[in-house]
């Protein structure tokens, strides 16, 4: 390789697509390097397209953190997964990430299928390896092989980082050559008034994931900053059901205050600024089907 061809500038969008619950979410945030996309035990966390980007080398790479893909049963779970499959068709390369550790499921086998049929190839990165044998992985890639062609194979742990280097090294050289759409110092498209709503929706399914339907909303309703750097953020978090409110609230409020606290110093350390937040809980039956908050997500009502 010349000097010309080192210095060469490249730039692409790496759209990561998998089933729910693979990772997605956690690699993208050891990719970038930062907080970009929230992480929780609650399958179908990502509701919407998130944009990571990372300056790996001489290339910019634009990471699309997709919802997991699955059988849709609801409006908003078919919203979700046409989201996903639009943003893996307009990407210059898609990574499917799989969870080592889960094997191929029917969602995976849906993707894989999926792919295949719209003529995209991917690469496989095999995620979680830190909690599977080796042996086990071995037979995985083979599975995976007899289903499908892949450019690349990938074994990481997102938690660890064993394996990212190699993956973000990769993907540096493949994706096209070109001049970089963002500045360099930019992590992400996402306002900062969703980014701040998303954290506290994090805090929320962290905390109350067993008990909270996965229906929840957080809403960044005012954002005031002040001469001294600090700022004001006002949220409200809807739930369906009265007795969704309660849980959310806690006994004396305790639960609210515990998910505020948590959302405000997570807030502080992304923004580097304090951050002096406010959260209402209010209910509202139906907002699962209404069509501003499918256009707050930059998803289509009409899935």
């Amino acid at each position: 390789m010349n000097n010309g061809t080192r210095t060469e500038k490249r730039c692409g969008y790496v759209a990561l697509v998998g089933a729910p619950n693979t990772g997605k979410s956690t690699l993208l945030n050891a990719l970038v390097g930062s907080k970009v996309s929230i992480v929780s035990p609650k399958v179908q966390t990502t509701r919407s397209r998130v944009l990571g980007i990372s300056i790996i080398e001489q290339s910019q790479v634009i990471f699309v953190d997709t919802p997991g893909i699955f059988e849709p049963r609801r409006r908003l779970d078919r919203a979700m997964v046409r989201a996903a499959w639009q943003s893996a068709s307009g990407a210059d390369l898609v990574a499917l990430i799989i969870d080592a550790n889960r094997r191929v499921d029917s969602d995976t086998q849906r993707i894989v299928e999926g792919l295949r049929e719209n003529g995209r190839k991917s690469i496989a990165v095999l995620n979680k390896i830190d909690i599977v044998k080796r042996s086990s992985l071995l037979l995985l890639t083979e599975r995976l092989n007899e289903q499908a062609s892949y450019e690349e194979f990938f074994m990481i742990s997102a938690l660890t980082g064993d394996g990212v280097g190699d993956l973000s090294s990769y993907l540096a050289r493949a994706v096209p050559p070109g001049p970089w759409l963002f500045p360099a110092d930019q992590i992400s498209d996402m306002p900062l008034r969703l980014l701040a709503a998303e954290i506290t929706r994090e805090k929320l399914y962290l905390q109350l994931h067993r008990e909270l339907p996965y229906s929840a909303a957080v809403e960044t309703e005012s954002w005031q900053e002040f001469d001294d750097g600090s700022v004001r953020v006002g949220q409200i978090v809807y739930v369906q059901r009265p007795s969704q409110k309660a849980i959310v609230l806690g006994k004396g409020g305790q639960r609210v205050k515990a998910i505020g606290a948590a959302a405000r110093e997570e807030l502080m350390t992304i923004l580097d600024r304090k951050v002096h937040l406010f959260l209402h809980v209010k209910t509202r039956e139906k907002w699962i089907d209404d069509p501003e908050r499918y256009r707050d997500l930059g998803l289509d009502f009409d899935a």
